[in-house]
């Protein structure tokens, strides 16, 4: 067979023939990421069958799934033990089809994100002999280290997006590919902050901030004043400010006004649904929870004030269990303080308007924090649906299956 150009040798003497690869995707980021994965890797093996359990963008590349995605969609521990009989249902019915309904078994699993759910089936179905993979690694390297036995145990290969993560696994002795983040290869390097505006009839003569209070009901109750009072704070000294926010959704916009009117806040603020990564591309700066976020924000090279509370017990269970030092992402990935992190009682109007004032009044320190951004983007931006896919198909050619 005649090598396609660009493509690793690995694609092999399997092309030729059908195969089964197993995904098992949990929620809509890992649908995500498992359609660009098929795409690469049915670059491969053109007439290979995927069928797991997906969502829509996995099926819209071919994938069978035999359960809705959203079943696995879980939060909560009491959502969680009040689904628990079904869960493991599904889970016996997806290994039922991987180990007996098939002709042959899958040449790999392949469990994206839902480590609860995922590494459990990855350790059944290596056991009866069926290579595995996981793609995107729990947090073991911030807490629960010792997850990572039972993860040695149930997988092939750990498919990462942070090299970070990488080093963690090569040290416990689990073999790992760094495949980049998906994210940063979509994410333009250079972000078109004057298109942004005009989208949002921002002026592009005063200074814009961005602010994402969260994404899910708690976060947006918990942060969503502190976040206003912070805004508050800043217009009365900076009155030319523009305010603006993303909310997920028409229930969370209700919340944050809601949340507005009982503090009497009249700021002139734009409320816009959907649409954050345009609203944090609109910006000068960002303040915003951890999470996500801060990577997609890192990304567009937008300086950030970082802030979130817990409940009191909550924060002091973490700050006991968590063993990183950071909680964003540019700082975990740079491995030192780039952006302010203002947490639990650190976290007041006062001390987040004051970061966000520093950033803008120093133009020398916003340029030099774009910089370290680019830096990291470039080490973010692999490639990562081939690099991933190169790496699944190795794993299948090292296990044998042809």
């Amino acid at each position: 067979m005649t090598k396609a150009p660009g493509l690793p040798s690995a694609a092999g003497v399997i092309s030729e023939r059908a195969l089964t690869i197993g995904i098992v995707a949990g929620e809509a980021s890992g649908d995500i990421l498992g359609a660009g994965l098929i795409r690469a890797l049915r670059q491969r093996y053109p007439r290979a069958r995927f069928a797991g359990i997906g969502g829509p963008e996995m099926e819209a590349e071919g994938f069978h799934s035999l359960v809705p995605m959203e079943r696995l969609s879980v939060m909560g521990l009491v959502e969680v033990l009040g689904r628990l009989r079904e869960l493991f249902q599904i889970r016996a019915r997806i290994t039922d089809y991987f180990l007996n309904t098939l002709d042959t078994p899958p040449a790999v699993v392949i469990g994206i994100d839902a480590p609860d759910f995922t590494l459990g089936l990855e350790r059944i179905c290596r056991d009866a002999g069926v290579p595995t993979a996981h793609y995107v690694s729990p947090s073991v390297w911030a807490w629960r280290q010792k997850r990572i036995f039972k993860i040695a145990k149930s997988v092939d290969l750990m498919l990462t997006l942070f090299p970070f993560e990488a080093r963690f696994y090569e040290e416990h002795g689990v073999p790992v590919a760094f495949v980049g983040h998906p994210l940063a290869d979509r994410v333009p390097l250079q972000p078109d902050t004057a298109a942004a505006r005009e989208a949002f009839g921002l002026s592009a003569d005063a200074p814009v901030l961005a602010i994402l209070p969260g994404s899910r009901a708690g976060e947006v109750q918990r942060l969503g004043q502190l976040f206003l009072e912070a805004a508050q704070w800043l217009q009365q000294r900076q009155p030319e400010l523009q305010l603006i926010i993303p909310c997920v959704n028409k229930a969370r916009e209700k919340q944050l006004r809601e949340i507005m009117a009982a503090l009497g806040v009249t700021l002139p603020v734009q409320i816009v649904q959907g649409r954050s990564r345009d609203v944090m591309a609109s910006a000068d700066v960002v303040m915003l929870a951890s999470g996500t976020a801060t990577l997609e924000a890192m990304l567009l090279k937008k300086p950030m004030v970082v802030g979130y509370r817990l409940t009191a017990f909550t924060f002091w269970l973490a700050s006991k269990l968590v063993k990183v030092p950071h909680v964003a992402l540019p700082n975990l990935l740079a491995q030192k303080a780039l952006v302010p992190e203002l947490l639990q009682d650190d976290a007041t109007p006062e001390s987040l308007g004051q970061a966000v004032q520093r950033w803008l009044a120093d133009d020398a320190a916003r340029r030099a924090i774009q910089d370290e951004f680019m830096t990291l983007h470039h080490q973010l931006r692999k490639d990562a649906d081939q690099r991933a896919a190169t790496a699944v198909a190795e794993l299948i050619e090292r296990k044998g299956v042809s």
